[in-house]
């Protein structure tokens, strides 16, 4: 009698990034180690200086330094994984006091069978808030609320992260005066700032628009197919709501309007902080610790219930909030190993081989594969404008499109380098290899898209 073969089995997430740990750790033992000189600007950021690169002594990584990264890793993305918890925390009160489940409610009386609408509208809007404010941590949060409404309404998780995470991050590729990537490409490249906005405009739409397709088709098929899921047999942890027939029953009381109005005026502080304040992680993470507060004594909840309601909320983001120290390891091994300066001094040099078009592919090639190993995007622009600008001008390439390039080998790789994608799985719950499976055909379109788009900056131009 034969035995049954045994089907492969994806390794969890926390292994296949140990894999990847030590990959780099071998990496980081081959490649010479070197560094540019820096200089501060008028504006306190540290400009890599073009030319001065230069090789310094080996420093490599053991074996001891490359477990100790992971404790680094740990400690270095703090900011971030307490953010994740803080702003779940709200979120999560939110739903205990059933604000949710009647604003969906609400939502699908309203809209009854058009309900694929929410697509479209909740992605142009996280599009644009990415594309002009430069949102994207802020967002987190709100990924689990989306997701469990997507599976109540006959989606799967993959609809419901993508209506936000897809969403914020094709409008932060697609910046139109994105601050943190734009704004700081264009100073550091000598470009007046948001200068080229209409070509800009018209990228945003193209891109959003084949986001927005790509995602109603896929959700449409399996509303029709729920066999069609690429999660299809998965078991995705989502939150506790009501089933549909439920949730549409459900009417607003005084509670669930007062609580809609704090998340509004929860939103309106985060973006006048972000825009007018200058706040960024800490002070936004201090906005949702003072909302979940206030948000838990308006339900009426005690000061005993809100500390349960906050541990249970770290509880279920604690698997995601924990990915993004282990996937931080990895970065810590280059960054102590001093490769990151190396691989991009070669990859600048490769570049001047190029002419024109092919030189703005190639730009676009390079911003892509350094996107890997400096997932930053303002960290990025910092790094390799100084030196490719002025190398986009030696080989018939404009310091505008030079930005253009970096503008979307930075943006666009967010939904498929691992280095982001791992930590974006855990916090949605889908299994990795799930996530590659969905996103992969639309990485290539947008890819497609992004060189389609920089010949057309080169050919008229721009």
């Amino acid at each position: 009698m034969e035995k049954p073969k045994k089907r492969f089995q994806m390794p969890h997430a926390y292994v296949i990034i140990f894999i990847m740990t030590i990959l780099t750790a071998i990496l980081a033992n081959i490649v010479p180690a070197g560094t540019f000189d820096r200089v501060e600007d008028a504006s306190g950021n540290s400009l890599v200086v073009a030319g001065s690169f230069h090789f310094v002594d080996k420093i490599g990584c053991s074996i001891f330094d490359m477990f100790k990264s992971i404790q680094l890793g740990f400690v270095d993305s703090a900011q971030i994984i307490f953010f994740i918890i803080f702003a779940y925390a709200f979120v999560y009160v939110l739903l205990k006091n059933g604000t949710f489940d009647a604003l969906v409610g609400g939502i699908l009386r309203k809209v009854g069978d058009r309900i694929e609408l929410i697509i479209p509208v909740c992605m142009i809007l996280f599009g644009l808030l990415g594309s002009t404010m430069g949102l994207f941590e802020e967002t987190y949060g709100l990924i689990p609320v989306f997701i469990s409404i997507a599976v109540v309404l006959g989606y799967d998780a993959v609809v419901g992260s993508s209506v936000i995470y897809l969403g914020v991050a094709i409008g932060f590729a697609a910046a139109t005066i994105n601050p943190f990537t734009i704004g700081v490409a264009q100073e550091v490249s000598g470009v007046a700032l948001f200068s080229g906005l209409a070509y800009r405009i018209v990228c945003f739409a193209v891109f959003m628009g084949i986001s927005i397709w790509y995602v109603w088709r896929y959700a449409h098929k399996i509303k029709a197919n729920p066999a069609a899921s690429v999660l299809y047999g998965e078991t995705v942890e989502t939150l506790e709501v009501a089933s549909k027939e439920e949730l549409a029953k459900k009417k607003m009381e005084p509670i669930h309007k007062i609580s809609c109005l704090l998340f509004v005026l929860t939103i309106v502080l985060l973006l006048v902080g972000t825009i007018r304040w200058g706040w960024y992680i800490d002070e936004i993470a201090t906005l949702f610790i003072i909302m979940t507060i206030v948000s838990g004594f308006l339900s009426r909840y005690n000061a005993s219930q809100i500390a349960e309601i906050f541990i249970d909320a770290s509880k279920e983001m604690m698997y995601g909030a924990l990915l993004v120290g282990v996937s931080r390891s990895i970065a810590i091994i280059m960054e102590n190993a001093m490769i990151i300066d190396t691989i991009v001094n070669w990859l600048a040099g490769i570049l001047q081989n190029f002419q024109g078009m092919a030189s703005a592919f190639g730009m676009l090639i390079v911003q892509n594969i350094i996107n890997f190993f400096i997932p930053s995007g303002a960290g990025q622009a910092l790094v390799t404008m100084p030196i490719l600008a002025p190398v986009g001008e030696l080989v018939g390439v404009s310091r505008q499109v030079s930005v253009l390039a970096y503008q979307f080998g930075d943006g666009f790789s967010n939904i498929f380098w691992p280095t982001s994608v791992f930590m974006m799985c855990g916090i949605m719950r889908v299994p990795i290899n799930k996530w590659y499976k969905f996103v992969t055909p639309l990485f290539c379109l947008l890819f497609a898209a992004s060189v389609l788009l920089l010949c057309i900056a080169v050919v008229i131009g721009y």
